[in-house]
C-alpha cells in the first residue's frame, strides 16, 4: 500500500495515478468514499451548490478546518477498512486524499503500508486554485469563496506539516514544475522498501 496525503491542490491525484501506473497498482481516492463539501467554484458542468457556498461564506477559516478534520475522523474507519481489505487480498493500492490525516494513519497498523504527505508552496497552491476556479473570470462573490477555500487549504497544510513532523512521518515537497516522473521517483525512494510491521 502507498498512501499519499496532503492538502487540496498539492498534486495528490496526479502523483497517485502516475505512481500506481508505475507499480501496476490500483489507484483510488478518499474523495470517492465521501467528499466534504466540495470545491466552491463553478465548472463547465457544475454549479456551486447553495450549501457549499453557504459553508464557505459563513464559517471562519478555523471552523472550516475543524469541520473538515471532524469529517476525516468520521470517515477514517471506512478508509482503514479499504486499506485492510487490499492488504488482506494482497493487491497493490495507491490511495490518495486529504482524509489521510497523519495521526489517523500513524495509529493504523496495516502491514506493508507506506505513507507520504505532499506539501506545496502557498504560491503554487494559489495558482492552481485560481486556474481551476478561473479566478480572473469569477465574480466578486465567487472570488470570496475561493479565497476562503484557499485560506482553509493553507491552514490545513500548516497543521498537517506540524503533525507529520511531530510524528516523524515522511513528507515530500512537490515544488513547481517538476516532471511527474521525477516526483514518482522521489516518492518511491521516500516510502520504500518498507519493513513489515
Amino acid at each position: 500500500m502507498v498512501l499519499i496525503g496532503g492538502t487540496s491542490n498539492a498534486g495528490k491525484s496526479t502523483l497517485a495515478r502516475a505512481t500506481a501506473h508505475r507499480l501496476g497498482f490500483e489507484c483510488l481516492s478518499t474523495d470517492g468514499l465521501a467528499r466534504h463539501p466540495g470545491r466552491p467554484w463553478r465548472t463547465p458542468d457544475r454549479e456551486v451548490p447553495a450549501h457549499v457556498a453557504d459553508h464557505y461564506a459563513t464559517l471562519t477559516v478555523d471552523e472550516l478546518v475543524g469541520s473538515v478534520l471532524g469529517h476525516y475522523e468520521r470517515l477514517w474507519p471506512r478508509v482503514e477498512e479499504l486499506i485492510r481489505a487490499h492488504a488482506a487480498a494482497g493487491t497493490g493500492l495507491v490511495l490518495e486524499g486529504s482524509a489521510l490525516w497523519p495521526a489517523l494513519v500513524a495509529r493504523s497498523a496495516v502491514p506493508r503500508t507506506a505513507a507520504v504527505w505532499l506539501t506545496a508552496d502557498e504560491t503554487v497552491v494559489r495558482a492552481r486554485v485560481h486556474a481551476s476556479g478561473r479566478y480572473e473570470e469569477a465574480t466578486g462573490a465567487e472570488r470570496l469563496l475561493m479565497d476562503k477555500f484557499l485560506a482553509r487549504t493553507v491552514r490545513y497544510q500548516e497543521l498537517m506539516v506540524r503533525a507529520v513532523d511531530a510524528l516523524g512521518l515522511t513528507r515530500l515537497d512537490v515544488g513547481d514544475g517538476r516532471p511527474v516522473t521525477d516526483l514518482v521517483d522521489l516518492l518511491l525512494t521516500a516510502v520504500g522498501p518498507q519493513p513489515s510491521k
